[in-house]
């Protein structure tokens, strides 16, 4: 990680990714990139749904391979690029019948290394198979819920699943929260751990970097009013002065289970998630 000299206040705690020995090109394929919209917290009435979003620096998207059907086809990685839309690295890679994409770039692979997508392909990072094919204790990413879905799940910076047995037509996968789920052994997986693993160790430094990231300020509620939010009012610092912990709408968020209890994938759910932090 970079740590820079406190020349301000706000350089003092800045800690950013050392982009400058990892990426290889800041010019993105053109083929392969579009402008977009964001949602910006919004839905598709207009209506702000998840709120402190806005703003911030436009973006062009990159449009990442998560389908990766271009099966038993060798692949080699032509660079190592910056995504402005998710947290890992991301890669453009040729196919050997010239056909190029981008996809998420694994943790240990480099430009020109090379992976393919096979049902017969060896357990090296990069490369793609079933699930029923990947030995158990093997780390894994870009995971599909269902067979040729698409990868759905384990994709954000240096995040990996696990396999942990095999039985019965599934795979018993931990997942980065530490749930264990079964998924249909016919569903693909990516063998390695995403890239960027050192993401989360970044400090913005100063509020402008949120805002040009999209992300507006939070206010605290026992800064607002009594009519603003439940933890408000009061002659000086107050505790929160209810049973609960609550949303500014009055809803409980401490404790509460919130999981639908006939959700059509209870049952593919074999241990929940640890309450506690990951160690």
């Amino acid at each position: 990680m970079k740590t820079y000299r406190p020349t301000s206040p706000s350089r003092r705690n800045m800690i950013t990714v050392p982009y400058r020995g990892v990426l290889t090109t800041n010019t993105p394929e053109k083929s392969l990139t579009h402008g977009f919209t964001r949602a910006v917290g919004r839905n598709n009435q207009g209506r702000i749904t998840t709120r402190h979003k806005g703003g911030g620096n436009k973006r062009l998207y990159r449009e990442i391979d998560f389908k990766l059907n271009k099966k038993d086809i060798p692949a080699k990685i032509l660079t190592v690029e910056y995504d402005p839309n998710r947290s890992s690295f991301i890669s453009l890679v040729s196919y050997n019948d010239g056909e190029k994409r981008y996809v998420i770039l694994p943790k240990s692979l480099t430009v020109g290394a090379t992976f393919i997508i096979s049902e017969k392909a060896p357990i090296s990072a990069g490369n793609r198979l079933p699930l029923k094919n990947i030995p158990v204790g093997t780390f894994i990413y870009n995971l599909e819920i269902k067979p040729l879905g698409g990868a759905k799940l384990v994709r954000s910076a240096g995040n990996f699943a696990q396999v942990i047995a095999l039985d019965a037509g599934y795979a018993q996968i931990k997942m980065p929260s530490t749930e264990i789920r079964r998924v249909p052994d016919s569903a693909w997986a990516s063998i390695g751990e995403v890239s960027n693993g050192e993401h989360h160790f970044a400090n913005f430094g100063k509020a402008g970097r949120s805002r040009w990231r999209g992300i507006r300020p939070t206010v605290r509620g026992t800064a607002m009013n009594p009519v603003d939010h439940p933890y408000g009012g009061g002659e000086g610092r107050q505790g929160r002065g209810t049973k609960r912990p609550k949303t500014k709408w009055g809803k409980v968020t401490g404790g509460r289970k919130t999981r639908t209890p006939k959700k059509y994938s209870n049952r593919l759910v074999v241990t929940r998630r640890k309450k506690t932090k990951k160690s």
